[in-house]
């Protein structure tokens, strides 16, 4: 064989790591008292770092969504198919209790637990964590209706992935889905013009056109309609209960940028029949339960990629060669390195960190309820805007081995704009903080005694807290400048838990470069000093 054959110099495949051997994680999930989880978190991590696992999500992504509108006798079916690797996919995150574990089994740090797992597993393919998501959420919306949550509740939370279009009550499980925007309106809900009517027999019957609907082959959806009373929240089911196919009619499946595996459609209600959930009028202020849970999401599926890009790129520094020696010994390699590894940890934390306010404000705890509020809005603004730009330096380390398909780095480039676009945009998100703020002050001071929780650490930390306040107390041009002052309490906050709750290397190397300003635009502009290897470390693949 021609020498020009042989292969050298690349780079070993990066599976057989445990994708739960993350000190990050494993310090969140003790810190919520959700220790108990940590041999469930192994067993995932171990299933989420093989090769197996990595090809469903290639398989899942690359056998796109097929949508069959009719039979092949002109019946109309609206059935979507998925390629066997997502059932793989959803199956597994449904066993492990990714879709509802904590409303089935509400003990303490139930939802840390739950969010760490769906942080590891969403390593592995990203779109299917959307119906897993939005079933997790669903929950206590419908729990604004007692009777509805009652009978629907029990098979949300079921450990049971059964796919297929029958009547919820004949099946072993469900999957829930969320249908709000139109064409119209988009994020501005209330100009929605989808109308329920009531029916008389304590049913709706809704008719409108749905612009975007998420996961469309799942059992049930959570919805929004005009109904006589104003804008409200409804449950529409799939197969009504004679077994008949409800009149929710797929227009089309959307060509989306990413989240490939996971079908997006338009959908048409003729006079589809749906069952109030909450009262007439507070559609918007029942739905929002559901928001808020899918927002988290955002943010643990935004830290998720970050952690799944840095380690691709160290993993690849550590095994290839250049200029006499691996990439990740030369200086300038390690400086990036270590930057990605420094955003994806403070992704991490902050996103784990709300997953344990939300354990504690479902316990009662009103503190954490109104912390949960601000932060919740202000950290899936900035982590979700992190995502692209982390992507895009990661894929870079691997060169142009990192832009071909085969790597798996363009899927997660093509994935990480949806997590800052979804459960509203960038400036939907910022709005939010700044309406939060207004109407719940306390959640103002239950944010800054996050911050002084560390008050004394560090000096450049302390002034930016102090800079915050001030800057809180003008009011000026607030909204034109809401991005700006948002962005700063999301990166004080990172800051701040970092110091208390990582190694001082990380701590210092986020403090110096993004609290206190010795950084460039792009990544891998850290300051002289920084602890790269142990930075570097915690983002390697541990077996």
């Amino acid at each position: 064989m021609p020498h020009t054959h042989e292969v050298t110099n690349q780079v070993p495949l990066p599976y057989g790591h445990n994708t739960a051997e993350d000190p990050a994680v494993l310090a969140a999930l003790h810190r919520a008292g959700a220790g108990w989880a940590e041999a469930e978190l192994r067993e995932l991590g171990a299933l989420a770092g093989t090769e197996q696992a990595a090809e469903w999500g290639r398989l899942a992504n690359e056998n796109e969504p097929v949508l069959r509108t009719h039979d092949r006798f002109g019946h109309r079916i609206d059935e979507v198919e998925f390629h066997p690797a997502w059932h793989q996919l959803m199956t597994v995150a449904v066993e492990h209790g990714l879709h509802a574990a904590p409303w089935r089994d509400p003990r303490p740090g139930a939802h840390t637990a739950r969010a760490a797992k769906f942080y590891l597993w969403s390593q592995v393919e990203a779109g299917h964590g959307c119906p897993v998501s939005m079933t997790y959420a669903a929950v206590p919306a419908l729990r604004a209706t007692p009777e509805l949550a009652d009978r629907l509740e029990p098979l949300l939370a079921s450990t049971v992935y059964d796919f297929g279009l029958r009547e919820p009550h004949g099946k072993r499980g469900l999957i829930a889905g969320m249908s709000m925007t139109e064409k119209q309106g988009g994020s501005d809900v209330r100009a929605n013009s989808t109308v329920a009517l009531p029916a008389g027999d304590g049913t709706y019957h809704l008719t409108g056109h749905k612009w975007f609907t998420s996961a469309p082959m799942s059992d049930v959806f959570l919805t929004l309609a005009q109904a006589p009373g104003g804008l409200s929240c409804f449950v529409l089911p799939r197969v009504l209960p004679d077994g008949t196919r409800n009149a929710l009619r797929i227009q089309r499946l959307k060509d989306k940028l990413g989240n490939r595996s996971n079908a997006s459609a338009e959908l048409e209600y003729e006079e589809a029949v749906g069952w109030l959930v909450g009262e007439e009028g507070r559609g918007v202020r029942t739905i929002i339960e559901m928001v808020n849970m899918t927002r988290l999401d955002c943010t643990l599926g935004a830290a998720a990629a970050m952690r799944l890009g840095v380690q691709r790129a160290v993993h690849h520094a550590d095994h290839r060669r250049a200029f006499g020696t691996e990439l990740v010994h030369q200086p300038l390699m390690r400086n990036v390195l270590a930057d990605l590894a420094v955003e994806s940890e403070a992704a991490t934390t902050v996103a784990l960190r709300l997953a344990e306010a939300t354990d504690r404000s479902l316990a009662g705890d009103q503190g954490e309820a109104d912390f949960r509020r601000l932060a919740l809005a202000v950290t899936k603004y900035w982590v979700c805007k992190r995502g692209p730009m982390h992507a895009a330096e990661a894929l870079e380390c691997l060169g142009g081995n990192g832009y071909v398909e085969e790597s798996g780095m363009p899927r997660l480039y093509r994935e990480a704009p949806l997590v800052s676009i979804w459960e509203g945009s960038g400036n939907v998100a910022a709005l939010d903080a700044l309406r939060a703020m207004a109407r719940s002050p306390q959640s103002v001071q239950a944010y800054f005694a996050e911050l002084d929780s560390v008050a004394g650490a560090d000096r450049r930390l302390d002034r930016a807290v102090d800079a915050l306040r001030k800057e809180l107390g003008d009011l000026t041009d607030v909204e034109y400048r809401t991005r700006r002052l948002v962005e700063r309490m999301a990166v004080t906050l990172q800051a701040a838990l970092l110091v208390r709750h990582s190694v001082p290397a990380v701590a210092e190397a986020f403090i110096a470069s993004r609290v206190a300003g010795d950084h460039g635009g792009a990544f891998g502009t850290l300051p002289v000093g920084v602890d790269t290897e142990t930075v570097i470390s915690r983002a390697r693949m541990a077996g």
